[in-house]
Formats: structure tokens, C-alpha cells, sequence
């Protein structure tokens, strides 16, 4: 009977939770939508399908006379080959482009436009003839190589070796003999892999800084301190000027405090600091700008702290700073591709600090960063305080 009566009890409790879980329907529409909202999100994104990876590819070859007299040249062949590797379903693995010079590949690699760089030697037709001529000890000299940090760029060397191999064998009809010389941009080759996740980790330290935004303004909102201001005469741009200011120092001694631990453990930058720092406190920016969106909306510090999860799943999931995405470029402007993901402020973050720690970048090797950075978090910042002035102040 006593069991009985608690399981009563406890249905009622619960009946009760559950209707002032009700009444709060943002919440709770928010936390019953959030996982399949982000699991829709991927699919879109992806459209469903599989990750191609870059390759830029140096044709250096300069062809060769075969014996009945015709000049062939086999390198511009190659590029193809490695166009023609497909999944099941037929999407490409591979997304080749082409570069004049090893140099330029680079670039390009640096730039993200490929994972990683082959280059075709200038002899490589001569040398394949040769093997289809019998000549066994004849080898390939094949460089290839990248940012050896990037998690693409195992598959993407992989796969465009496996397919020079196939094509020699296939052209030569003998067994190929390649020899690869790999070259590590940067101080690539040298990091733990402690080292290759510490700049993620760093963006997620500014990312968290949603969360005290959102519950900072939302606590004073709902307080009535931001209402009294009418009565002094300090403007609302003042005031939540100010408290933007705390809320960066704040992001800031985060970030140091991160890159402050990653030391300890081991962790060496490659490039000046002063940039690494720059990129933090842009992203802050853009992140305290984030989190007066969310404020804007809420209506107590609760709901705050629960609809912050959403940019917060955004900033984390499809920026970069977790886990590597597929790029999906929305259109391309002056030979500049500009992706989807280049509308999150921590896309550009995670990109610079990868550049700036690994491949020693200065300033200038990552304005294009700083430049999407300063544009992007001041439009956030800018947005979130006009927002939570109009809604929480009637001041438009």
C-alpha cells in the first residue's frame, strides 16, 4: 500500500512538472527540436552524400616523342585519372585543381582549396614510355604533400597516389616503381596530435562565451536595471557598450588561460602571437554579439541559458573548431570561393589560428581571415545590440 501511495504521489509530482514544463513552450520546443533540427541541418548540408577531398595538382611534364614519331604527354592525364576515382553512388572523391608551380600549390593548400599537392615531374611521359618499353629500373619521381594537421589530407594523398599508381601500371603495362617524396608544409610534420586539436579548442574557450552573454544581459533584463536607465543619464548604447567591454576582457582572459594550459602541456605556436590574440578577441566579439541575440528573445535568465544552445551547436558543430565539414561553396567572387560555412565568425577563427600556430602565418598571410572576421562580428554585434535595445528598451 505504501508503494501505492509514493507511486501516486510521484505521478502527481510529475503531472505537475509537466505542466509548468508546458508553459514554457519555447524551452521546451527548443530542447524536443534541437537534435533532429542539427541532424536535418548535416543532411542539408552534405545533401546526403560523401566528402570530396581537394588535391591541386602541378603538371610539370613536358612530354616526349614516342617511337613512331607522335608527342604525347601523359601528365595532363593524370589530373584526369584522378577526376574519374567515384564513390558508389558516383560523386567524386577527389576535387582536382590545377596550379602552374609547387609554389602556388601551396598557396592553395594554405588557402584550403585542396588538402593536399602533386606534382608531376617534368620527365614523367619519358620515364612511363621507357617502362612500357621494357626499362624496369626506370622510377617515377612523384612529390606530393600539404598540411599534414589537416585530417583530409591522409585521404587525399592517399587516394591521388593509389590513382598514379593505377594509371602508370595501366599506361606502362608493368609493375610501377614510384618513388614519393612528401614535403610537410610548415611545422606540420612535427605536431602531436594533442597540437592539431589545440586551435579548435581555443575557439570553443570564445564560443562559451555565448552562454555569459546571453545570461548576463537576460539577469539585468530581468531585473528591471536596464528600465531604470530611463531615469539617468546614461544611453542604452553606453551601457550595453560597457558591459560588452567586461564581457570581451572576460573572453579574452579565457583565451589566455586555454593557451596558457596548452603551453604547460607542451603546446608551441609557429607564428606571433599577437595575431593569434587579435583572432581571439574578434571572435569574442562576434560571440558577445551572438548572445545579445539571445537575450533579445528571452525572456528570463533560464530561457536564456537554453536557447543559447543553438548558436552554440552552430559555432561548435559547423564552424570547423570540432570536427572537419566538406566545403560547400555557395558562389565564387573574383576567383574567391566563398562557402557556407563562411558566414560563422568561428569558421575564419579556427582557419587563422591553424595558419598562424602550424604554418607560422603572419599578419598578412591571414587578412582575408581578419577581414571576414572584423565585417562578420561586427554585423553580430551590431545586430545583437539593436536587437536587445529595441525589444528590451522600446528604444529603436
Amino acid at each position: 500500500m505504501n508503494f501505492i501511495t509514493s507511486l501516486e504521489r510521484m505521478f502527481i509530482i510529475c503531472g505537475r512538472y509537466l505542466r509548468q514544463i508546458w508553459r514554457d513552450r519555447l524551452v521546451l520546443s527548443l530542447t524536443l527540436v534541437f537534435a533532429p533540427l542539427f541532424i536535418l541541418l548535416y543532411y542539408l548540408i552534405t545533401a546526403g552524400g560523401s566528402t570530396s577531398y581537394g588535391v591541386v595538382v602541378v603538371n610539370l611534364d613536358e612530354g616526349a616523342v614516342t617511337e613512331n614519331g607522335q608527342m604525347v604527354e601523359l601528365g595532363a592525364e593524370v589530373a584526369e585519372a584522378l577526376r574519374t576515382i567515384t564513390y558508389a553512388d558516383g560523386q567524386p572523391i577527389l576535387r582536382v585543381v590545377e596550379a602552374d608551380s609547387q609554389d602556388e600549390s601551396e598557396k592553395m593548400v594554405r588557402e584550403r582549396e585542396g588538402a593536399a599537392f602533386l606534382v608531376i615531374p617534368h620527365d614523367f611521359t619519358q620515364t612511363v614510355l621507357d617502362l612500357q618499353a621494357g626499362g624496369r629500373d626506370q622510377a617515377v619521381q612523384i612529390t606530393f604533400g600539404g598540411d599534414l594537421t589537416n585530417p583530409y589530407y591522409t585521404v587525399a594523398g592517399v587516394m591521388a597516389i593509389s590513382a598514379v599508381e593505377g594509371y602508370v601500371q595501366r599506361v606502362s603495362g608493368q609493375p610501377p616503381l614510384i618513388v614519393y617524396t612528401e614535403h610537410a608544409m610548415g611545422a606540420s610534420a612535427a605536431r602531436t596530435e594533442f597540437e592539431i586539436y589545440v586551435p579548435g579548442i581555443l575557439v570553443f574557450a570564445m564560443i562559451m562565451l555565448v552562454f555569459l552573454a546571453a545570461m548576463t544581459a537576460a539577469r539585468e533584463s530581468e531585473a528591471g536595471t536596464l528600465r531604470r536607465l530611463r531615469l539617468t543619464g546614461i544611453s542604452a548604447w553606453e551601457y550595453l557598450g560597457g558591459m560588452s567591454m567586461a564581457l570581451l576582457l572576460v573572453g579574452l582572459a579565457a583565451e589566455f588561460l586555454a593557451f596558457g594550459a596548452a603551453i604547460l602541456c607542451g603546446f608551441r605556436s609557429e607564428g606571433p602571437l599577437w595575431v593569434a590574440a587579435l583572432v581571439g578577441a574578434l571572435t569574442s566579439l562576434g560571440v558577445i554579439g551572438m548572445g545579445m541575440v539571445v537575450a533579445a528573445f528571452s525572456r528570463n535568465v533560464s530561457q536564456a541559458f537554453v536557447i543559447a544552445n543553438f548558436p552554440l551547436g552552430l559555432f561548435m558543430f559547423f564552424s570547423g573548431s570540432i570536427y572537419p565539414l566538406p566545403r560547400v561553396e555557395l558562389f565564387n567572387i573574383g576567383g574567391l570561393s566563398i562557402g557556407l560555412y563562411d558566414i560563422l565568425a568561428p569558421t575564419h577563427a579556427v582557419a587563422a589560428l591553424n595558419k598562424v600556430f602550424v604554418l607560422g602565418a603572419g599578419v598578412g598571410e591571414v587578412m582575408y581571415e581578419l577581414v571576414a572576421l572584423v565585417l562578420l562580428s561586427l554585423f553580430y554585434f551590431g545586430v545583437g545590440i539593436w536587437l536587445f535595445q529595441r525589444r528590451k528598451l522600446g528604444r529603436g
